[in-house]
């Protein structure tokens, strides 16, 4: 949060596709007594020229005449114009984590959230509402699963057709996409259309998409729950399997806004699963070996979480200088030395340790270390049901111990 001076502060006024016209009496008055008004040359060009405010468009990028808003205009009324609901993936909120809510006066408008769930007749409480504002698509990804009504807020007249092709991608080209344009304003219209064969290359830049998630024949959603198929990702066998997978995760407990590591990541299985739990869920993989750190990457993206950071260099040096986890997970190299030590004094009280071992060696490793610091040890057993002649039989994995423990 930036300091800002003690009795600074500024008004952000939400401002529909209607104008002026939609404006409420309290968000005119906020206007008028304005003595700088900041907005897009868009939203400035709103307001009427009876408004004696001096009228400063926002320079590109944006973020540092935010940052230095309290300083631009000592001792004078602010008001800055916001598109619909400031506090909607708006610039209210940008405001607010940068000075706090007792320097950010909100006047807001109905957002297009709002409107949207009106014009479709879809109730607010069971729709999903997105950002891919500045972000990328991918991460839409998570959230399509059979039934499931989106709203994706975009940024430009393309969002459309790249939310529409993500979805034809991933097995659910038969999704109805409506594209809603202008909303509340004169303009008001609508572009409708399949995933599969979305005919709006580019519709408006004041849109939202809805979707109503449909997949195709044969298409197996993909849950938020860990575990996700071994065929979902791209790996050399270096892969954290499913059923292990499920379990390590549960012992991790993801929680929305926390941090892994996940050291020796491999695929990325167990970081991208963190992540897909909760969109605030964040994870780095630390990957030794340059090819896995770029299938890790890819694997991200496809499976809906580009954010993910990737490290690629050897643990526990690697590790320095990286944002404090609260959780870590460690997949092989127990016996690495100073590995553990390493991951057990950057956890905070309260943080989860969790590794794997399959070989005798690290099963001692882990043996001292819960001797030392307590925690649980399982050992995992899984045997999958394969052909043998012209019967069936149980093929056993190599069985994985698992310990884990909480600082």
């Amino acid at each position: 949060m930036s300091a800002a001076p003690p009795d600074w502060s500024v008004t952000v006024v939400g401002v529909g596709a209607d104008g002026w016209d939609g404006l409420s009496p309290a968000a005119r008055r906020a206007i008028e007594r304005a003595e700088v008004l900041r907005g897009s040359a868009r939203q400035l060009a709103l307001v009427p020229g009876s408004v004696a405010a001096e009228r400063v468009p926002w320079p590109s990028p944006m973020g540092p005449a935010l940052d230095q808003l309290p300083a631009a205009s000592p001792g004078r009324r602010v008001v800055v114009l916001a598109s619909g609901d400031p506090m909607c993936s708006g610039i209210g909120t940008s405001l607010v984590r940068r000075f706090g809510p007792a320097a950010v006066d909100v006047v807001p408008h109905p957002s297009s959230v709002t409107l949207a769930c009106a014009r479709l007749g879809w109730p607010v409480e069971e729709t999903t509402v997105l950002t891919v504002v500045g972000r990328p698509v991918a991460l839409v990804t998570p959230h399509v699963t059979p039934g499931r009504r989106l709203l994706v807020l975009g940024s430009d007249t393309a969002a459309p057709a790249e939310v529409a092709r993500l979805l034809a991608t991933a097995g659910y080209g038969a999704s109805r996409v409506t594209a809603l344009a202008q909303l509340g304003g004169p303009e008001e219209r609508r572009f409708t259309g399949r995933a599969a064969d979305w005919p709006h290359a580019a519709t408006d830049p004041l849109v939202l998409t809805a979707v109503e998630v449909v997949a195709d024949p044969g298409t197996v959603p993909l849950p938020t729950v860990p575990g996700l198929p071994d065929d979902a990702y791209a790996h050399d066998g270096q892969l954290t399997k499913r059923d292990v997978r499920a379990v390590t995760l549960s012992r991790l407990a993801p929680l929305p806004g926390q941090l892994l590591w996940d050291v020796g990541a491999g695929a990325g299985s167990i970081g991208i699963e963190w992540m897909r739990v909760h969109p605030s869920c964040r994870a780095t993989a630390i990957e030794s070996r340059p090819d896995r750190a770029a299938r890790i990457a890819a694997n991200a993206t496809r499976l809906g979480v580009p954010d993910l950071s990737v490290v690629q260099g050897e643990a526990p040096e690697s590790l320095a200088g990286l944002p404090r986890p609260d959780a870590v997970f460690v997949g092989g190299g127990a016996t690495t030395p100073q590995l553990l030590d390493t991951c057990w004094t950057a956890l905070p009280p309260g943080g989860r340790l969790v590794v794997n071992a399959v070989t005798v060696q690290s099963e001692a490793v882990l043996a001292e270390w819960h001797g030392r610091c307590g925690g649980s040890l399982t050992r995992l057993s899984v045997a999958s049901a394969e052909p043998v002649g012209g019967f069936t039989g149980w093929k056993p994995a190599m069985p994985v111990t698992i310990w884990s423990v909480t600082r």
